[in-house]
């Protein structure tokens, strides 16, 4: 059994912002593992089951904010009673990368994301799987909060797609082979930097009071 949790914000007003990045990589597993399957609620997440190389996996999008992640991830592995080091796979987005590059990593600190620093939180815990999804880096006239919160640009879709779909083939990689093998295989020379601009302006955001999204 192997769970795969894609981070993100819930909500139409955050669908395709950067920061969900690790959502639209699930529902890219989900439209060929868990094709036609109807999401359940659980574990404070959006689950399908799906059978991945011969093997059942849970693939999970928190409906927390960004910053109480930790919550689903830790009841699914607890209730299942999975190891995170070997059994736990989160997809997430990374401003350190450019768009259009992943790294995997079979631990380390939160760097300074809040979805993974919950996480941490709620295992006990920075032994875990992680594969990274680039979003690039803020322009210098952005703040990160906005950045993150903001669409990538039409020039940005085809570099997307192909990490989404990288993504996901990391991650069939590691359930099939594990995070070692899925590393040497994915963590290939990262593309060069492109300039980046901000997308166009955006109405002002939704926030939920008690559990606002963060700007990582």
């Amino acid at each position: 059994m192997k769970v795969i949790v894609g981070l993100g914000n819930p909500g139409l007003q955050y669908e395709r912002t950067r920061h969900n990045a690790g959502f639209l990589a699930v529902d890219r597993l989900a439209q060929k593992h868990a094709s036609g399957s109807i999401a359940k609620a659980r574990f404070n997440a959006a689950c399908l089951d799906a059978e991945i190389a011969g093997e059942k996996c849970l693939l999970m999008k928190p409906t927390t904010y960004m910053n109480l992640s930790g919550r689903a991830v830790a009841e699914a592995i607890r209730f299942y009673k999975l190891q995170p080091s070997t059994d736990l796979l989160v997809l997430v987005d990374d401003v350190a990368l450019p768009v259009g590059a992943i790294r995997l990593r079979a631990d380390g600190s939160a760097g300074g994301h809040n979805g993974l620093a919950d996480i941490e939180r709620a295992l006990g815990t920075s032994v875990y799987p992680r594969c990274r999804i680039g979003i690039g880096a803020k322009p210098a006239q952005m703040i990160q909060a906005d950045w993150v919160l903001s669409r990538f640009t039409p020039e940005e879709q085809p570099d997307l797609d192909r990490s989404i779909q990288q993504a996901a083939d990391a991650s069939v990689h590691f359930v099939e082979k594990g995070i070692a093998a899925a590393m040497n295989r994915f963590n290939t020379r990262l593309p060069e930097a492109k300039p980046t601009r901000p997308s166009e302006p955006r109405g002002p955001e939704v926030q939920n009071p008690q559990n606002p999204p963060t700007e990582n």
